[in-house]
């Protein structure tokens, strides 16, 4: 007969996904786990199988996390505008009191890029396809650009994206502010 979890596995995910956040993947032992989360490591391997599988369920909690500002903006229908709120609220909610500085998923995207890791690469080239998407729907909205224009458009907010995500772990508010208001009146 399995035993009952003593944890709710949303908070344990959750506690993990700040971990990682904080520290990334590498940095991130299965004793910080432990510690971090409030339980031993055979609960940990029984409930997510290994570090991997319990890193990809913390990238779903902070997918979730982050769903609201997506909705927003997949919702918008001000074009550019869109976008650029896009990056204001993402920089909001990188500095919540209760998140760490910067994006996981950049942090992720960064500490990946030279691994053979197909689950992780998997997620990672999922979530840029769509925001490049999301970029490239918004652009659309102004009739005046050509496809061409729109393309390189939307590989430099993917850039900037990233760029803001880096810059808000150790850049002021009104330097980040700047950075967006830059951004744009490139576009």
């Amino acid at each position: 007969m399995a035993r009952k979890k003593q944890y709710i596995e949303e908070e344990v995910i959750s506690k993990a996904m700040q971990l990682f956040w904080r520290n990334g993947y590498e940095n991130t032992s299965m004793q910080m786990l432990e510690k971090e989360m409030g339980i031993n490591k055979f609960s940990i391997y029984a409930s997510f199988g290994n570090k991997e599988g319990l890193f990809l369920e913390s990238l779903k909690c902070y997918k979730t996390k982050v769903n609201t500002i997506f909705n927003k903006f997949k919702n918008g229908t001000q074009g550019v505008n869109d976008i650029k709120q896009f990056f204001y609220d993402s920089v909001t909610l990188c500095l919540q009191d209760d998140n760490e500085k910067g994006c996981l998923v950049t942090n992720t995207y960064y500490e990946f890029s030279d691994t053979e890791n197909p689950l992780v690469n998997e997620q990672m080239q999922s979530f840029m396809e769509n925001l490049k998407s999301l970029f490239i729907e918004k652009l659309k909205i102004d009739s005046t650009k050509d496809e061409k224009t729109i393309l390189k458009q939307a590989n430099y907010l993917v850039l900037a994206k990233h760029g803001l995500a880096t810059a808000t772990k150790v850049n002021s508010q009104q330097e980040i502010e700047d950075y967006i208001e830059m951004t744009f009146n490139n576009l």
